[in-house]
């Protein structure tokens, strides 16, 4: 999944950034306010981790906008401030969630979590079963019948991708916009070695390649 970090803190939000990479997320990081509303209204983020005190245009601004302009990302807020009055008006422009400063990483990540549950259908349930797999999306593990299958984050992400959209096409472009931040400018060939390294833990037959299209997780 996608996250975008606005947050001008640098230290800070390149310290979440290397955290949420190393969780499987893709991660996007700007430091103003400005930039973080129109990278929001652009791209499509699973969730948004927004700093109120921001330069150029303040947290509950930006959400604000959003929500104004019909974008239900789920936002979390940080805030150096606190109290009642503060996270009052923080949820009421729109924000999903509030975590004040100085918070544990291991909260921060919980809350993101929770926030991306909550945001799938009621009572789906986060283990998604195609074919022989049981991908479990929120503690990030997968199983290939009764036996667990060791995954590295990234690997888990592309696994991802082709199990929520399972038995669809789903193209390079797709997966890297999904599994990679938008400075990657690297060869987008790097799926290949991916898809590689699933097939041979999970089964050749499991992932499919359409070609010219991109592949497709086979449900049977």
């Amino acid at each position: 999944m996608r996250l975008l970090i606005v947050e001008d803190e640098k230290r800070l939000a390149v310290s979440l950034a290397r955290g949420l990479t190393a969780e499987g997320f893709a991660v996007d990081v700007v430091h103003d306010g400005l930039s973080g509303l129109h990278l929001a209204g652009d791209r499509a983020y699973d969730l948004v981790v927004l700093d109120i005190m921001l330069p150029g245009m303040n947290g509950y601004r930006v959400c604000a906008a959003l929500r104004a302009a019909g974008n239900d990302v789920p936002i979390l807020m940080l805030t150096a401030k606190d109290g009642e009055y503060d996270e009052a008006e923080g949820l009421d422009t729109g924000a999903d969630d509030y975590l004040t400063k100085p918070f544990s990483y291991v909260v921060l990540v919980a809350r993101v979590k929770a926030l991306l549950r909550r945001r799938a259908s009621p009572g789906a349930s986060p283990v998604l079963r195609v074919g022989g797999l049981a991908v479990d999306i929120s503690a990030r593990r997968v199983f290939r019948g009764e036996d667990e299958v060791a995954l590295t984050a990234k690997e888990f992400a592309v696994l991802e991708q082709l199990a929520v959209r399972a038995g669809q096409v789903v193209g390079k472009p797709e997966i890297l916009e999904h599994v990679w931040d938008f400075a990657y400018d690297g060869d987008p060939n790097i799926i290949e070695v991916y898809i590689s390294a699933l097939r041979r833990k999970l089964g050749a037959a499991t992932i499919q390649t359409v070609r010219g299209a991109g592949y497709r997780l086979a449900t049977s």
